[in-house]
């Protein structure tokens, strides 16, 4: 099985931090973020991962070479000074990811779940992992169905992890439901995914799962300090049983 790590964010909440950092090898409990992420993907019998890069992209082989500390390949799939977002970006990697199932993850998050939970195939075209509402996300971003489907709106509104596994046909009708916005002339072409998603959840492709445990989104230095802070707690408690 294969992955993506979108790590191609410009960072822009997170300066100055990210002035001369990319925000996925910011540290938090003494690890890089992706690092985090590569470890999880390692352990679950991940072979190979596709890194999206952009802003200040150099510094990913230089911080992670080929991967194979975490016996690993890494692709680095570089977008250019612009990111393609995460729709444009997802797509351009399918030619490393090929057509099988793969998981995607959002290279500026840290979450405890346990990938395993991830089916190995999702049942439609996505398998997303949902989690509480946080402070800055309130309403949160679909709804998770008694069903095991998640819908674009309904009562139990949860956020998105960032964490999914995904089949490549979730794109194959991506120019008619994106349509001709900015982006789409381009090639590689940049647009959002959360479009096509909620044209899967439109016609019941979607399956979802609440992780219950610890997330978050890591994007202001403050929420940053509280993770770090909160991990390196959490290593000195465990190292002193």
């Amino acid at each position: 099985m294969k992955a993506l790590i979108f790590a191609a964010g410009l960072g822009e909440r997170m300066r100055p931090l990210t002035d001369s950092t990319p925000k996925p090898l910011l540290s938090v409990g003494g690890k890089r973020l992706v690092e985090w992420h590569l470890e999880k993907l390692a352990a679950l019998g991940i072979d190979e991962v596709v890194v999206n890069t952009s802003w200040l992209a150099d510094q990913f082989p230089q911080a992670l070479g080929d991967g194979v500390r975490w016996g690993l390949q890494i692709h680095y799939a570089y977008e250019g000074s612009t990111p393609l977002e995460t729709g444009g970006g997802m797509c351009n990697a399918l030619q490393w990811l090929g057509d099988a199932p793969f998981i995607a993850v959002n290279g500026d998050i840290w979450c405890d779940a346990d990938l395993a939970v991830l089916p190995r195939e999702p049942a439609g075209d996505a398998h997303l992992l949902l989690v509480d509402n946080p402070a800055h996300n309130p309403r949160g971003d679909f709804a998770l169905g008694t069903d095991g489907l998640v819908h674009s709106d309904g009562d139990q509104r949860l956020t998105f992890s960032g964490i999914g596994m995904y089949r490549a046909s979730l794109f194959s009708s991506w120019r008619e439901v994106i349509g001709d916005v900015a982006g789409t002339e381009l090639t590689p072409p940049r647009f959002k995914l959360a479009p096509l998603l909620r044209a899967a959840m439109g016609r019941g492709a979607v399956t979802g799962a609440h992780h219950r445990g610890c997330w978050t989104d890591v994007g202001t230095p403050g929420r940053l300090q509280l993770l770090d802070d909160a991990l390196r707690i959490q290593t000195q408690a465990a190292s002193s049983n």
